[in-house]
C-alpha cells in the first residue's frame, strides 16, 4: 500500500526490534529512525504488543429482535478499576484460520449458536498506539433452532462465560449507561443501530 501523498517523503528505518517478553503473546521494543515530512530524523522508541488478530460477531435474532451477547472476567479491566466483568460482542483470536472460520469457531464456542450466513463488516485497528492486532467485524442473522450447544466458552482454556439474550434497544440504552463499555461490541451495536434499525 502506497503511503499518503502528504508522507511520500516520510522514511522509517529499524535500527533494533529487541523481544522484551515472549511469553503468552509478544512484546517487543522497536527503536528506528523517523524521517519526517519535514525532512527532520529522529531516534524513537516504541513498545509493540502482538497478540495476533482476530475476529468479533454480532448474532443477531429479527424475530424476537435481540441480539446474543456474551459476559465473562478481563482481567486487564479489573486492574484498571472495573469489577473485569464486561459484556462483549462474541470474539476472538484467529489463530491462524480465516477470518470468517475463526468467527464461526468462536461463535458456537462462546453461544452455542452455529452461524449459517456470516456478512463481513469491516475491519479496524483497535488500538494502533500499542497493539498490533487488526480485528474483523463481521454479523448473522440467527433464530432460536440455531441454538446447537451450551456454548460459555472451552472448559480446557478455563473460560467461563454467560451468555446474554438482550433485546437491540436494550443493548444500546446499555451503552449510554456505561453497563456496555467493550469497544469491538459498541462499534457492532452502533452498527446495528444504522443498518438493522432501518429495516424495522
Amino acid at each position: 500500500m502506497t503511503k499518503p501523498e502528504a508522507f511520500t517523503n516520510v522514511k522509517v528505518d529499524i535500527i533494533e526490534d529487541r523481544v522484551l517478553s515472549d511469553n503468552w503473546y509478544h512484546l517487543n521494543k522497536v527503536t528506528f529512525d523517523y524521517t519526517s515530512r519535514k525532512g527532520k530524523t529522529a531516534r524513537l522508541s516504541r513498545e509493540v504488543y502482538d497478540r495476533g488478530n482476530g475476529a468479533t460477531i454480532l448474532l443477531h435474532d429479527p424475530e424476537r429482535d435481540v441480539v446474543v451477547l456474551v459476559r465473562q472476567f478481563r482481567m486487564p479491566a479489573f486492574k484498571n478499576g472495573s469489577n473485569g466483568f464486561l459484556i462483549e460482542a462474541p470474539a476472538g483470536l484467529l489463530d491462524g484460520d480465516h477470518p470468517e472460520e475463526a468467527i464461526r469457531r468462536e461463535a458456537i464456542e462462546e453461544t452455542g449458536y452455529q452461524v449459517r450466513d456470516v456478512r463481513f463488516l469491516f475491519k479496524s485497528y483497535m488500538s494502533p498506539g500499542a497493539v498490533t492486532e487488526v480485528l474483523h467485524f463481521f454479523a448473522a442473522t440467527i433464530d432460536t433452532s440455531d441454538r446447537v450447544a451450551d456454548g460459555g466458552g472451552l472448559d480446557e482454556e478455563h473460560e467461563d462465560i454467560e451468555i446474554l439474550e438482550i433485546p437491540l434497544d436494550q443493548a444500546l440504552s446499555m451503552i449510554e449507561t456505561g453497563e456496555i463499555c467493550d469497544g469491538k461490541t459498541i462499534m457492532l451495536l452502533q452498527w446495528a443501530a444504522l443498518n438493522l434499525r432501518a429495516k424495522r
